[in-house]
């Protein structure tokens, strides 16, 4: 079924929601280039307000501040991290 909200997509920088058009998107991703400084810009001009990375790390979040200074992002790893965040908002 199409996501609840729209996915973006590191190998086409662009808002997906298609399921067919997403599942061939991730197996892309895999081997494609990662775009993803046109992708904070394509949803930031989408109205984004908050990035949130979600997994281990925090290295979509760092690069995000070297591409727009004023888009905040945060990072959440585990189950107890993101049910906090969300709790939060």
């Amino acid at each position: 079924t199409p996501p609840a909200v729209p996915l973006f997509a590191n190998v086409s920088a662009k808002a997906e929601t298609e399921p067919d058009r997403i599942r061939e998107l991730l197996v892309a991703q895999v081997t494609a280039m990662v775009r993803w400084r046109e992708c904070v810009i394509a949803m930031r001009a989408a109205g984004a307000e908050l990035l949130v990375e979600a997994g281990a790390g925090a290295v979509l979040k760092g690069l995000t501040k070297r591409i727009d200074r004023e888009l905040p992002a945060v990072a959440v790893g585990g189950v107890a991290e993101i049910e906090s965040f969300l709790e939060s908002l």
